[in-house]
């Protein structure tokens, strides 16, 4: 299988996270750019402030490497204004592809109507201007009723609004970058991602955040998901083990 097809180079650390200096970390976005371009990865997932760089870099060596860009990552809790706001000036830099963070704590405190309607005008922004967008729910914070509810969520607000355009909206399991306390996986499970394909009915589902190996990166495929978010995309499509925990 060439998996490549199916991965999302990531990197989304800070300079704040990483320890490192600006030039430093868009020296890492650089690379990991490159190597999308050079070994055929899908897609490259990075941060705002870098979206104009590499949409250059990409133009410019004329591939078909897709470039997405996180939204509210990783908290998911700006405003819906501000989220639009960020997702607007994402598209104008080139964005392909928009993964929202979404406000999972509006929803974890019952406020499903706040999350609806962020799911439907971050839909209909994306979505108008041609791009594919992705709702990350971050499972790990999360209970497995919480997860099928806010994929159901999800999917009722797309089929009823937006029917025909179900494949552009992914569900996506994970940031990668919440603190669990209580030590549960902090990123995509088995468990989590047979939950959202339950309830995704036609909204593709993507696997972010733990999967270290090509082996768990065909398991999660097999099940039926679409993509896959990973620190290490030319490591896991090699059989090599990923260096970093996303």
């Amino acid at each position: 299988m060439n998996i490549k097809q199916f991965l999302d180079s990531t990197y989304l650390k800070t300079s704040d996270q990483s320890g490192l200096t600006e030039e430093q970390t868009w020296q890492k976005v650089k690379e990991l750019t490159q190597e999308a371009i050079d070994h055929g990865i899908f897609a490259v997932m990075i941060r705002p402030e870098y979206m104009s760089r590499v949409r250059k870099m990409i133009d410019e060596a004329e591939s078909d490497v897709v470039l997405g860009c996180v939204i509210s990552f990783h908290e998911g809790d700006l405003s819906t204004e501000d989220k639009l706001n960020e997702a607007q000036k994402a598209l104008e830099d080139g964005a392909d592809e928009l993964d929202f963070v979404i406000n999972y704590r509006q929803f974890i405190s019952g406020n499903l109507q706040f999350v609806a309607d962020e799911v439907l005008q971050g839909n209909r922004l994306v979505l108008e201007a041609g791009k594919t967008i992705k709702w990350i729910i971050e499972t790990a914070a999360l209970n497995a009723n919480q997860i099928a509810e806010i994929t159901d969520l999800i999917r009722g607000v797309t089929e009823k609004n937006f029917p025909g355009k179900e494949s552009r909206v992914f569900v996506k399991t994970s940031t990668g970058f919440y603190d669990s306390a209580d030590g549960k996986p902090i990123g995509a499970t088995i468990e989590n991602v047979k939950i959202m394909l339950e309830h995704a009915g036609k909204l593709p589902v993507k696997a972010a955040g733990g999967i270290r190996t090509r082996e768990e990166a065909i398991a999660m495929l097999d099940l039926g998901i679409k993509r896959i978010g990973t620190s290490s995309a030319l490591a896991i499509s090699d059989g090599a083990a990923a260096e970093d925990s996303y």
